[in-house]
């Protein structure tokens, strides 16, 4: 096909000079298309004997030799055609891709997937970086418990004491996505007042100051949005105050209280054991105490004592008249209709009755046969608070459960039979507080917030 090119080009050429040529073809013996021409000399009249001109005959056969390379190349190429060589329109198909060029076409495709990728990774830890710088900032930033000293000012030490501990600038560290936040009031109230367990927190007296939320661990799965985490104030071995409890309350057949032999499994989830109950819980009221789990099981007024050496249930009793499964709960729901807490004088259930038309009453259990010492009858409606604890024989309630700025409302004295207002600012971080308790030994508040476990630092005054 090359040869039958040149051979036209070569005829246009000599027609373009003034001489004529006559092209013809046909069928060669094989049933090939040939192709031929003929022009006329310029300076020969006539032909010499083609015997006579060898010169002639080898210049042919060169050119038939290179023309069949030429048509040999063409086809070893799959048609492409050469360089600087033009071509019919019939000529061959466009040559295919090599094997390997799919495969790096392919490659280039993934590793363009991978950048993007990459690239919204550096851009969501580029927002995770400002967002704790942010945090930083207003953890610094904090106001002081009340107190003599102003916002911002170090407590001044009384003559004979240790010099000013200056603290050290805070630290995060990140546990599959949880996060512990010390909060800047907490290191200056600890400053000031001894950390707990010390001769200062060993008294009693009214609340006056609850700190901000300290964040320890977050539960992943939608189980957890409500739940129930506490520490025993006063564990029996082979438990200790750092042993540490958790229940996810979401779900119909509560079962599994969760063990965590110190706070930082709590915090990575790694539970060192799982307990399950004999009977399902109901609402997010259990505590730990002398080394029994209290609850109330579900869809019923009972409460129950898991021992938690034995695992088995050593005592359950009747709350008389008690509402239960939704006929008395807390301001946000949640079945929270019997409520159980501990402070330092002992256990104690939180309800309501028909009798006392959905005001809360106070009893004070034994821990051991869960038997009824005392009750008490306040005038704060259950339904119109969000939660409750006990501090020194004083119920304390929570205005809201969902708002950024609730307080502590009201108070009930049992040792006078008497309640009073409150306006202590309560801080819900994460806008759904489902469970508030009290551990008498480190004096702070255990709290489930929005899946998020938290504690609250708190002040007392001094009687």
């Amino acid at each position: 096909m090359v040869g039958a090119w040149l051979l036209l080009w070569g005829a246009l050429a000599l027609s373009c000079r003034g001489e004529v040529a006559f092209l013809r073809h046909a069928d060669d013996s094989t049933g090939r298309c040939t192709y031929s021409f003929t022009v006329p000399s310029p300076v020969e009249s006539g032909c010499p004997d083609a015997g006579g001109v060898p010169e002639l005959r080898a210049e042919l056969a060169a050119l038939t030799a290179r023309l069949s390379r030429l048509e040999s190349r063409e086809r070893g190429a799959g048609g492409e055609a050469g360089r600087g060589i033009p071509q019919p329109q019939y000529a061959a198909p466009a040559p295919r891709l090599e094997p390997g060029c799919g495969e790096l076409l392919r490659a280039n495709s993934r590793l363009e997937e991978e950048k993007g990728r990459l690239e919204r990774e550096n851009e969501e830890l580029g927002r995770r970086l400002e967002s704790s710088a942010q945090e930083i900032a207003r953890l610094r930033a904090a106001r002081c418990p009340p107190g003599g000293e102003g916002p911002g000012r170090d407590p001044l030490p009384a003559p004979g004491e240790a010099p000013h501990w200056d603290p050290q600038p805070l630290t995060y560290q990140e546990l599959q996505s949880e996060r512990t936040e010390i909060p800047a009031s907490r290191l200056l109230e600890e400053t000031a007042l001894g950390r707990p367990g010390s001769q200062n927190s060993a008294g009693c007296g009214e609340l006056v100051w609850v700190g901000d939320p300290v964040v320890f661990g977050r539960a992943e799965s939608i189980a957890g949005k409500y739940g129930v985490w506490m520490k025993d104030p006063e564990p029996l071995p082979p438990f200790t105050r750092e042993t540490t409890w958790r229940v996810d309350a979401v779900g119909t057949e509560v079962r599994q209280l969760l063990q965590y032999q110190a706070p930082e499994q709590l915090a990575q989830g790694y539970p060192t054991k799982v307990h399950i109950l004999p009977r399902p819980l109901e609402s997010t009221g259990a505590v730990v105490y002398r080394g029994g789990f209290f609850f109330q099981p579900r869809r019923s007024r009972t409460v129950a004592r898991y021992d938690l050496r034995g695992e088995t249930l050593t005592a359950q009793r009747e709350i008389p008249g008690a509402g239960y499964h939704g006929q008395y709960p807390y301001s946000w729901g949640g079945y929270t209709d019997i409520d159980l807490a501990v402070d330092e004088t002992g256990l104690w259930v939180i309800y309501s009755t028909e009798k006392a038309r959905g005001a809360i009453v106070l009893s004070k259990l034994d821990p051991e046969t869960l038997e009824i010492r005392q009750s008490w009858e306040t005038n704060i409606r259950k339904r119109g608070v969000a939660n409750a604890f006990v501090i020194c024989g004083t119920l304390y309630t929570v205005s809201s459960y969902s708002s950024p700025n609730a307080t502590i409302n009201f108070a009930y004295d049992t040792a006078t039979g008497t309640s009073r207002a409150l306006s202590v600012p309560f801080e819900n971080r994460f806008r759904y507080l489902s469970m508030l308790d009290y551990n008498p030994a480190e004096q702070q508040l255990y709290a489930w917030d929005s899946s998020n476990m938290v504690t609250y630092p708190i002040r007392l005054s001094r009687d």
